[in-house]
């Protein structure tokens, strides 16, 4: 029985190999699976979308995201001078003040952030997420996840140095002396592993999810291989996202940071690397040479004067994908960034095109999970789908769907989207709880968070 049925005035579908536009077609859903894309309108569908202009394309796949630390310094990380965005931002005001939170809060306060940030993102076409934080988050993750019906990568971080902070030269400070977290992140890693992997009918994974180059000693990431190798799982870390970690990588070890991953045997397709600003080329042919996948999110970025250029690591022959990293929730603005920066940075507006930009969050992500089954619109595939009004003045006239959508289209177009063929928004609202309820609760859970900042002094290292 045909259990959902959207009509699209165009649609993005694999067809003979490769991606292709085609109009005027309805999407048919059985259970959680794409079972026909046809001219005619199927009788007796359970649930109908029928809405005349809308484009219909694969559920957006977003590889790297923290909703938790970034809604803890909203309004606090922008116009930063360049030296206290390098170093302050991450090690100075991100970590310590979701360290703090984590510290202060209950669990159904962090759960409420949490779902503050994934009704966000998954209002603007996110069907598939993969978060990264503590291991303190992960049941609340999971329940706001769970509840919401996203399909959801869970990455409780592993650390062997999990306790940092800057000093007043803004160098970076290992209070612990490093090196002696490897034991406990990994032990606590395999119980979160037990517990929640393939839970919520199989959307629910657990990645493994080393922090970064400067946080993760040889011992921890060789060990992080291994468990990769055994438990058939991706691995995503930071890397080269300020120059002090380049500067520590080489100090410590004698190897950029991506020349380190491949010394400690990391790198490889089922890695996915986070950022690589400050990787230089020969790094970019290293990372190429093993098939492992850069995240590429431009706008956390642009707001440090930092250009994180997509057609970089696209023209470079990368698998590159794009994601929010948390600052911004929305996917749909986050890949128009990642196409304006580009066009910069290369003094050309010929490279990272709306096809190329669509492609990195819907199959080269789909690659990137080693999921045949997600990133694309035929016929057996999931249906984890998303419907994007393209009928407004701001987008319209219509040459591509393609171009509107990343050029002019807003998250506020998205109409609807499904995931394993049940739709979790529709007419533009979250359907897994009161968006207002929502919103007010996790508001409240900042304002208190604000409060701990400014008590504590935090919040005066970003002025």
């Amino acid at each position: 029985m045909t259990s959902l049925a959207v009509r699209a005035r165009w649609a993005l579908v694999h067809e003979e190999g490769e991606e292709r536009v085609v109009a005027d077609r309805w999407i048919v859903v059985e259970g959680d699976r794409v079972a026909a894309i046809t001219h005619h309108r199927p009788e007796g569908a359970a649930v109908v979308v029928d809405r005349p202009n809308l484009f219909v394309l694969p559920g957006l796949i977003n590889l790297h995201n923290h909703v938790f630390t970034e809604a803890l310094i909203r309004g606090r990380s922008e116009d930063l001078s360049k030296s206290l965005y390098e170093t302050n931002l991450v090690y100075g005001l991100l970590m310590p003040l979701g360290q703090l939170a984590m510290q202060r809060l209950s669990e159904a306060e962090c759960e409420a952030v949490a779902e503050f940030g994934l009704m966000q993102l998954m209002k603007s076409g996110v069907t598939t997420l993969m978060e990264s934080f503590r291991t303190g988050l992960t049941g609340p993750f999971v329940a706001a996840a769970t509840r919401a019906g996203l399909r959801f990568y869970a990455g409780p971080y592993l650390f062997s140095t999990p306790d940092l902070d800057i000093d007043p030269d803004g160098k970076t400070v290992y209070r612990d002396g490093g090196g002696n977290a490897d034991t406990a992140s990994l032990d606590e890693w395999r119980s979160l592993y037990r517990e929640h992997d393939g839970t919520a009918g199989g959307r629910v994974r657990v990645t493994l999810s080393p922090h970064a180059t400067d946080t993760c000693g040889p011992d921890l990431l060789r060990a992080v291989r291994s468990l990769a190798n055994e438990k058939g799982c991706l691995a995503t870390i930071h890397v080269a996202q300020n120059r002090e970690e380049v500067a520590k990588s080489r100090h410590l070890y004698g190897r950029s940071p991506t020349e380190y991953l491949e010394w400690v045997g990391l790198l490889g397709p089922d890695a996915l690397l986070a950022h690589c600003c400050f990787s230089d080329h020969s790094d970019l042919d290293l990372v190429r040479r093993f098939d492992a996948t850069v995240i590429n999110c431009p706008r956390s970025f642009a707001r440090g004067g930092v250009s994180a250029a997509f057609g970089r690591f696209h023209d470079h022959g990368l698998r590159t994908v794009v994601a929010t990293d948390g600052y911004v929730p929305d996917i749909i603005s986050e890949l128009r960034t990642a196409g304006m920066v580009s066009k910069l940075a290369a003094s050309d507006s010929g490279v990272a095109t709306a096809p190329q930009l669509v492609d990195a969050v819907t199959g080269q992500a789909a690659a990137a999970l080693r999921r045949d089954d997600l990133g694309r619109l035929t016929s057996g595939a999931k249906a984890d789908l998303v419907a994007i009004d393209l009928g407004g003045a701001h987008v319209t006239p219509v040459n591509d769907p393609r171009n509107a959508l990343i050029w002019r289209a807003h998250a506020s177009d998205v109409w609807a989207t499904a995931v394993d063929g049940r739709l979790v928004v529709n007419e533009g609202r979250y359907l897994a709880g009161d968006e207002a309820d929502i919103t007010a609760k996790g508001a409240a859970v900042l304002e208190k968070v604000v409060r701990l900042g400014e008590s504590s002094g935090i919040f005066g290292r970003a002025k």
